[in-house]
């Protein structure tokens, strides 16, 4: 078993197989972006040399995210793999290449798939992301949908951007069973840029939401990052993040592993420990889970103080978003 150094018990891993995206998502990355080269991503082999003994402490929630999962070629023998190992894994993707690969994760067993879409507009799409790509992601969703997977919806809202759009988002969930969830912005953009994670935070989300609607609160599930409503009458759900608020620190289950092998103990927090480093160098693997443990040890209680550690905020396509 993994503790914490705050007695939070460890059981969930984000794994970002690549940093490589086929958007430019202005509030994730940079447009002109220099990626890394694939001898710098952790191989197959050392993924799954590094989560065998993460299983056996106690490692039973895989998410695979990235940059976009399925940019990463050899990504459908790894899931094959990694289900050998792991019961539950999920996928965060941006939909733009999902379609093809639906039969494929249901064949594996894995049916939870968050989609990240941030507007119903095309127009607005492309001024996002940089890319016109709209159709692609939206036949995704149609297609995962259609074919009983299960869905979570992921908009990031942005002041000025997109908050028009709250009730027409919320909308999908009136006929379809998927989950949308608001998520406050936060400053991974890679640019330093403004960002409205404070000015639109998810109480203010929820305010504009009840504007519409008289939300029904859910129960939250352990260890949710999400603060659930239903819509009387819908057959979906709608969720809020506090992502920049940072409300859900103190039942933080999870442990982050970028594509170059870093370990993150914090969104907001740095590399602590970078374990393709150690799987190259040979290590064991009772050295690997020695170090793990060690920086578990001294994990900062809440994002809060992971930030005032940390001096540098990369992009969100590298750190595993």
């Amino acid at each position: 078993m993994l503790i914490d150094a705050h007695n939070r018990i460890i059981n969930y891993i984000r794994l970002a197989v690549t940093d490589r995206c086929n958007l430019r998502c202005t509030y994730c990355m940079p447009e002109q972006m220099q990626f890394l080269q694939r001898k710098e991503l952790l191989t197959n082999e050392e993924i799954l040399a590094l989560m065998r003994p993460l299983a056996a402490a106690g490692i039973d929630k895989l998410r695979i995210t990235g940059g976009e999962p399925f940019l990463r070629k050899d990504l459908l023998p790894l899931l094959a793999a990694l289900k050998e190992l792991i019961p539950e894994i999920s996928i965060t993707t941006n939909g733009v290449l999902t379609q093809a690969y639906i039969p494929q994760l249901k064949a594996l067993g894995i049916r939870k798939v968050n989609l990240s879409l941030d507007t119903l507009q095309r127009d607005r799409f492309r001024d996002i992301t940089r890319r016109d790509q709209f159709p692609a992601v939206m036949q995704t969703l149609h297609s995962l949908l259609e074919q009983d997977m299960q869905v979570k919806l992921n908009v990031v809202v942005m002041g000025g951007v997109n908050t028009d759009e709250l009730q027409a988002f919320a909308e999908l969930t009136q006929q379809q069973p998927l989950s949308v969830r608001f998520i406050e912005e936060m400053p991974f953009n890679g640019q330093g840029h403004p960002f409205s994670g404070h000015q639109w935070h998810y109480l203010r989300i929820l305010e504009a939401l009840e504007a519409y609607y008289p939300l029904e609160k859910l129960p939250n599930p352990p260890h949710a990052t999400s603060i659930n409503y239903q819509i009387p009458g819908y057959q979906g759900q709608i969720g809020v993040i506090p992502a920049y608020s940072r409300t859900f620190c103190g039942t933080c289950n999870r442990l982050r592993i970028t594509p170059t092998g870093g370990l993150k103990t914090c969104l907001y927090g740095g590399d602590v420990l970078n374990v393709r480093d150690l799987l190259r160098s040979g290590a064991s693997n009772a050295l690997m889970m020695h170090e793990i443990r060690n920086a578990l040890g001294h994990r900062a209680e809440n994002g809060f103080e992971a930030e005032r550690q940390n001096q540098h905020w990369d992009s969100m396509s590298v750190i595993g978003g």
